[in-house]
């Protein structure tokens, strides 16, 4: 028996006044920008962005711009939202419209999920309860990051630049798969060293595995 949206309530700590805009946000269009979650996608990463970094800029003040820099891409990664979303059980709640299937749902499409239900909430509310939302499920994530982050490509950079050497360069290899569920292969490029190239289901994510992978050969 499929799920009704209105169980989420509770969890969401929110009761939506029209209840479309939920099932929207958990709609997997599969192309369908209009009917599907994609647009409200667009419209979240504004409202969490600008939450989240307002909680940075306010829970550090002592820290520099690169160092906030690094603790909101954390914070605002496609993981970092995919935990959030499987948390509050997002996943089953999902439906499909025209083809396409919940088996196709990757960590970037729950990412995309969780964005547009914050949307959802802004679009029936106001910004200060979807912001509320946002602090609810974010603030122990931010505290979580005892020093700021640095990912493969920060390192990476760092790397080359002790060394002397021209900055790293990424190129898109190769991309596949169906436009709900793409791959990427991204190569990356430092100077006298061989490239090292990954897939993932972002150029990001792909990138951030190359980096990683060309870090340990530069280590060795």
């Amino acid at each position: 028996m499929k799920k009704s949206v209105t169980e989420l309530y509770g969890v969401l700590e929110y009761e939506f006044k029209d209840e479309s805009l939920l099932k929207r946000a958990l709609t997997l269009g599969f192309g369908d920008h209009f009917n599907g979650y994609e647009r409200l996608e667009f419209l979240g990463d504004r409202v969490l962005g600008l939450t989240v970094a307002t909680m940075l800029f306010e829970s550090f003040p002592n820290e520099p711009e690169g160092d906030l820099a690094r603790r909101f891409a954390q914070l605002t990664r496609a993981e970092t939202l995919a935990i959030v979303a499987e948390k509050l059980g997002f996943r089953n709640y999902l439906t499909c419209l025209h083809s396409g299937s919940k088996n196709d749902v990757t960590t970037s499409v729950l990412s995309d999920i969780c964005e547009a239900v914050i949307a959802a909430i802004y679009r029936d509310s106001d910004f200060e309860t979807a912001a509320a939302f946002v602090r609810k499920h974010w603030e122990k994530l931010m505290h979580e990051l005892a020093l700021p982050p640095v990912d493969a490509k920060t390192r990476l950079q760092e790397a080359a630049q002790a060394r002397k050497l021209p900055l790293p360069v990424y190129t898109e290899l190769e991309r596949t798969g169906p436009d709900h569920s793409p791959v990427f292969v991204m190569q990356v490029e430092v100077q006298g060293f061989e490239p090292c190239f990954a897939e993932g289901a972002s150029k990001r994510e792909a990138s951030q595995k190359a980096a990683a992978e060309l870090l340990r050969k530069m280590k060795k």
